[in-house]
């Protein structure tokens, strides 16, 4: 048996090359801890009547009461259904539109224009929702809208879409599409810019098309980090969408735009049930480690790549 002073030797002598990466992910580990672990010990007053004025430690156990509650709840699973949609129309429609958009970058050979195109499909990123719900707003609004004064221009009838609850989710996928898919290209083009230009010239040089390079080289070159993105988008799909839905949502569009996370939102804001929230916030961060691991296991199976 290896002796655990040489073994210890060991692993100290491999992370001595990498000493500065590992200093620079120190501050990393301390947000997550300070910031996403440290928080959980909050997550026992799901099994509590919790009371501020009583804290964690004096508030009533009462188990699994709230989850009891959850279970008898219509708007609950309102909401639940409603996240599942929303996060499959995300997933069918707008993760692949980044894929799309790198491999069409890649075939740009005007680098004036492809940097200008990546910079205009990369701003609307780091406008906040609360602008871009209102840029929206601003578009789709009846009588004030832009796309009201081009129906009267061309004496169209108006179509109803904020306070219509058929199309509000359509609404989402596209502002999303706007907002997201641009800047979501990034690790796709800095995966095809790794792949060897000699594998193109040698594909070239066999009498492959730009379309053949794209389907035989760049599309196998890229598959791993689009498979590794998939999963943990599957894994991340109940918990995102919450400053979008917030700034365009109204009481109109509950029935198709209310998710899990506003219901939680509502539910503390409103009616002040901490303990209520907590638990099902609890449930969905349940079934989205469930969704991650299943996802995660399907790909090991299929395709023998995962990320854990």
């Amino acid at each position: 048996m290896q002796n655990p002073r040489i073994r210890t030797a060991s692993l100290w002598a491999r992370m001595g090359p990498y000493r500065y990466f590992y200093l620079m992910l120190i501050p990393v580990v301390i947000w997550y801890i300070i910031f996403c672990y440290g928080p959980m010990y909050g997550l026992v007053i799901a099994f509590q009547d919790y009371k501020i004025t009583r804290g964690v430690t004096g508030s009533t156990f009462v188990g699994l009461k709230h989850f009891a509650t959850l279970m008898n709840d219509r708007y609950f699973w309102m909401a639940f259904r409603n996240t599942l949609v929303i996060a499959i129309y995300r997933i069918c429609i707008v993760f692949p539109i980044p894929v799309l958009l790198a491999l069409f970058l890649n075939e740009i050979r005007a680098a004036r224009f492809k940097k200008m195109v990546q910079t205009a499909i990369y701003l609307p990123h780091f406008v906040s929702w609360v602008i871009a719900a209102s840029i929206v707003i601003a578009i789709l609004s009846p009588d004030t809208g832009l796309l009201d004064g081009i129906c009267k221009t061309f004496k169209w009838e108006m179509p109803i879409l904020l306070t219509n609850p058929k199309a509000f989710r359509s609404i989402l996928i596209v502002s999303d599409i706007w907002k997201e898919a641009g800047w979501n290209t990034i690790i796709y083009i800095a995966t095809i810019a790794s792949i060897e230009q000699s594998q193109y010239e040698a594909a070239f040089v066999d009498g492959a098309n730009r379309w053949g390079q794209m389907w035989h080289i760049t599309l196998p070159g890229i598959r791993s980090t689009v498979i590794v993105m998939l999963i943990l988008t599957i894994g991340q799909v109940m918990g995102t969408g919450f400053d979008q839905v917030y700034n365009l949502y109204n009481a109109r569009v509950y029935e198709t735009g209310d998710i899990i996370d506003t219901y939680i939102f509502r539910s503390v804001l409103a009616d002040n049930k901490l303990s209520y929230a907590a638990a099902a916030g609890l449930l969905k961060s349940v079934v989205s480690t469930f969704l991650l691991v299943l996802a995660n296991t399907a790909s090991s199976k299929l395709s023998k790549e995962g990320i854990f």
